[in-house]
């Protein structure tokens, strides 16, 4: 018998991915939908490559984030308790590095820790080693070999597996240790899309890093086309109140569209 259809294997470390979706639409975020003018960041960036030095614009981005948190702390903070939230000294960043396994292309979490410590060059050759690293089917996370208890997550029963995230979210120590304090998807390095992505996250916060592109904007008197970067900020109204946050929000424009960091090295 003939069929019209055909059925695809979901690959494993995409379960956790719902599960988050899922615990995700229960948290309080704020999105915040911006652009930033990041011509001369771009241009600072292209200047060290011709000089030796190789830094992505992703890893950048990431020091960017962990330095202003570093200044407004609060914005990844997880809630505690109605009385307390917890800050953690360490900026842990959880992201995604798509892998291929087999003929299949598969995402894989990822924690670079410490970022608030490190330079961007450092962090840029953490991701390269880590897309470097060779994987297995058996492999669910990188830089680390999967424990027991992690690959039985992925045979629990959907409703278990989402009450695992809910536990964990409730003991924020656990929480850190485990994925970090902020989240970075970068879907819009994969190609340009003009627009925003609404992601999910448990994260205290989270960034949708969305595509560069060439826009208008007003300089002055003059209409001048720029590199323009969308991207999407969710931050949890539960541990940052709104004034705070514009105050963040600020920050990380300075950051972003000033290119501060791209080029310091650690102690300088």
């Amino acid at each position: 018998m003939n069929r019209n259809y055909q059925f695809q294997d979901i690959v494993r470390s995409r379960i956790a991915t719902f599960d988050i979706f899922g615990v995700g639409l229960k948290k309080h975020h704020i999105s915040a939908m911006l652009e930033f003018d990041v011509t001369e960041s771009r241009a600072r960036l292209r200047e060290l490559r011709k000089n030796g030095i190789s830094i992505s614009f992703n890893a950048w981005l990431i020091k960017a984030v962990g330095s202003v948190i570093a200044k407004h702390p609060e914005a990844a903070a997880y809630y505690y308790n109605k009385k307390k939230i917890i800050i953690f000294n360490d900026i842990n960043v959880s992201l995604i590095i798509e892998k291929k396994i087999g003929e299949a292309r598969v995402p894989i979490p990822f924690v670079i820790e410490k970022v608030n410590k490190k330079s961007s060059a450092e962090i840029s050759a953490e991701i390269d080693s880590a897309k470097n690293q060779q994987l297995n089917s058996g492999d669910i996370v990188l830089k680390k070999k999967s424990s027991a208890y992690e690959r039985l997550y992925y045979r629990l029963p959907a409703f278990i597996r989402r009450l695992f995230w809910k536990v964990l979210l409730k003991n924020p120590k656990a929480a850190f240790r485990t994925m970090g304090n902020v989240s970075v998807t970068s879907v819009g390095m994969i190609g340009k899309v003009n627009g925003w992505f609404i992601h999910k996250s448990v994260h205290p916060i989270s960034f949708g890093i969305g595509s560069v592109l060439r826009k208008p904007v007003v300089i002055g008197n003059e209409i001048i086309a720029r590199e323009v970067l969308n991207m999407t900020v969710l931050v949890d109204h539960d541990v940052i109140d709104g004034a705070p946050m514009v105050r963040f929000l600020g920050d990380l424009t300075d950051y972003i569209e000033n290119g501060k960091e791209i080029d310091l090295v650690p102690g300088s």
